[in-house]
C-alpha cells in the first residue's frame, strides 16, 4: 500500500458510514490522518460509528450539523449515495474542499494496477467476465467496487502482482481526480439517475471520468455503436479498442453471426459463449477485449465464456425442468433492462413482470413481444401492464398477487420449450427489500415446483 503524505496529520470528514465509509475511514485513520466521520443514523443504531469510535476516531451522528465544516477540514470523503446537493457537500464544494468517494483514495494508495468498468447496463457481468477470465490465467485478480467489495480495503492489501478489476458508478466517478485505470471500459449510455444527477449530461460526465485521467500507455475499451459513447471516447487520450455487436470491423473487437473477431481475423465461434443476448454479447466482447490486453490465453477466455452461466439475478439461467428453461432476471428494474432479456430469446416466452410503478412506458418493449406467449404479473404496476399486455395482443395476461403464484401459473401455462423469465421492468420495493430478495424467491419457488 502507498502512503500518502498529503493526509498525514491532516482533518479530513468522512461523510456516511455504510461499508465503504466505514472502511475509508479507519485507512485514513491508520495513514495518520485527524478523521472525523457524520453519519445522519443515530449512534445507538450505528454499528460502524461505535467501532469506529473504539478505533479513537471522532465520531458525530445523527443529523449533518450546518456549522460541521468549520473544523477546517482539508479533505471530504463522502459516501457515493449522498448527493452534490447534500448541504454539507455543496458548502464544502463552495468553500474549495476536495471532495472524493473512496474509490478516488482506493487509486491513490494502490499499488496494482486497476482495470475500471462503467456503464448504464452490463457493468457486473463484464467485471465477473473480466475478473473469471483473470482468474483462469492467473493473473492474480482481485474484484472491487459498486460490485459489492469495498475498493479501499481491496487496494489496502494489493500487490503489484494483482490486477484489480472494478465496477464504478456515476455516483463513484463524480468523486475522482486523479483515477487512473490502465484499462477503462464505457459499455453504454443511457438514461439513469437522473433523480441523483442534475440532467443527462452531468451523469454522462461523471461515467467520462474512467478515462478522463487515462494517457497513450493506458487502453480504453468502449461501445463504437452509441455516438455518444463515440464522442467521448474522441476525447479519450488512451490507446483505443472499440467493440462492435452488428458487424465484422478491422479494428477493435466485432462480431457478426458466426464468429467474434480481433483487428479482422477470427477469435472463436459465437456459438460456445453461454450466455444468451446481445447486450451479454456486448459483455462478452468488451470483457474478451480487456483479457486480451492483459495478456489472458485464448484457452482461458474461451473457457469461461462456455461455462460463464450469468451474474446472479442478471438473465440468470435457474434451471430446465420438463423442457423448460427458467431465467431470473430481478435486476431487469426497468422497462431498459427488460428488453435487453427479451430480445435474447428467440423461444417462445412466458414472461413474469411488475413492481413498483415508477411512471415509466413499457412501450419500448413492444418490439420484443412476438415471442411473449404468457404475461403473468402482479404488484403496483398491475392494472397498467394488463392493459399493455391486452393492447399488444399477447395471447395470455393475467395479473395475480405476488411473485409466488406468478411463478406457478407461470408454469401452469407453458409448454415444453417454453422459457419462463422472471423479469420484472419494475423496482421490488412494494414487495421485496431488493432485487436480490426478489430474485432468490424466484429461485425458491422454482425448485421446489420443480423438486430441484
Amino acid at each position: 500500500m502507498k502512503q500518502l503524505p498529503f493526509v498525514y496529520h491532516k482533518k479530513i470528514l468522512v461523510l456516511g458510514l455504510a461499508k465503504s465509509g466505514t472502511v475509508a475511514a479507519e485507512l485514513l485513520h491508520d495513514l495518520g490522518a485527524f478523521v472525523t466521520v457524520n453519519d445522519s443514523k443515530p449512534f445507538e443504531q450505528n454499528e460502524n460509528a461505535q467501532y469506529l469510535l473504539t478505533k479513537g476516531l471522532t465520531v458525530i451522528c445523527g443529523s449533518h450539523p450546518e456549522d460541521l465544516l468549520d473544523e477546517g477540514f482539508n479533505l471530504i470523503v463522502k459516501n457515493p449515495g449522498i448527493p452534490y446537493t447534500n448541504s454539507v457537500v455543496a458548502e464544502a464544494i463552495k468553500r474549495g474542499i476536495p471532495v472524493w468517494t473512496e474509490v478516488e483514495l482506493a487509486y491513490r494508495i494502490s499499488d496494482a494496477p486497476m482495470i475500471g468498468i462503467t456503464g448504464s447496463n452490463g457493468k457486473t457481468t463484464t467485471t465477473t467476465l473480466i475478473y473469471e477470465m483473470l482468474n483462469h490465467a492467473s493473473k492474480q485478480p482481485l474484484i472491487a467496487g459498486n460490485i459489492g467489495t469495498v475498493a479501499s480495503g481491496v487496494a489496502e492489501k494489493a500487490t503489484a502482482d494483482n490486477t484489480i478489476v472494478m465496477e464504478l458508478s456515476s455516483f463513484q466517478l463524480m468523486g475522482t481526480e486523479q483515477l487512473k485505470p490502465k484499462i477503462s471500459v464505457l459499455m453504454n449510455l443511457y438514461e439513469a439517475h437522473l433523480d441523483y444527477h442534475k440532467d443527462y449530461q452531468e451523469y454522462t460526465d461523471a461515467k467520462f471520468n474512467i478515462t478522463k485521467m487515462q494517457d497513450e500507455n493506458d487502453w480504453f475499451v468502449y461501445n463504437a455503436e452509441q455516438q455518444l459513447v463515440q464522442d467521448y471516447a474522441d476525447k479519450s487520450q488512451a490507446q483505443k479498442v472499440p467493440f462492435y455487436v452488428s458487424k465484422k470491423t478491422a479494428n477493435g473487437i466485432s462480431a457478426d453471426d458466426q464468429f467474434v473477431y480481433w483487428n479482422g481475423e477470427q477469435l472463436f465461434e459465437r456459438s460456445l459463449i453461454a450466455l444468451r443476448g446481445k447486450h451479454n454479447l456486448e459483455n462478452v466482447l468488451a470483457a474478451t477485449a480487456v483479457a486480451i490486453l492483459s495478456d489472458c490465453s485464448l484457452e482461458s477466455i474461451k473457457f469461461v465464456l462456455q461455462t460463464f452461466q450469468g451474474v446472479r439475478h442478471r438473465t440468470q439461467f435457474v434451471l430446465e425442468s420438463d423442457g423448460r428453461k427458467f431465467y431470473n432476471d430481478s435486476k431487469a428494474t426497468n422497462t431498459l433492462a427488460t428488453k435487453s432479456a427479451l430480445e435474447g430469446f428467440t423461444e417462445p416466452v412466458v414472461w413474469i413482470a411488475g413492481g413498483v410503478d415508477r411512471g415509466h412506458s413499457f412501450d419500448q418493449l413492444i418490439p420484443y413481444l412476438p415471442n411473449v406467449r404468457a404475461l403473468v404479473h402482479y404488484g403496483e404496476t398491475a392494472e397498467r401492464l394488463q392493459k399493455f399486455g391486452e393492447e399488444n395482443h399477447i395471447p395470455f395476461v393475467k395479473r395475480v398477487s405476488n411473485l409466488e403464484e406468478a411463478t406457478r401459473l407461470a408454469v401452469e401455462v407453458s409448454e415444453k420449450g417454453d422459457i419462463i423469465l422472471l423479469s420484472p421492468a419494475c423496482a421490488s420495493w412494494d414487495q421485496y427489500e431488493s432485487f436480490e430478495i426478489r430474485g432468490d424467491e424466484f429461485i425458491k419457488v422454482v425448485e421446489s415446483l420443480t423438486n430441484n
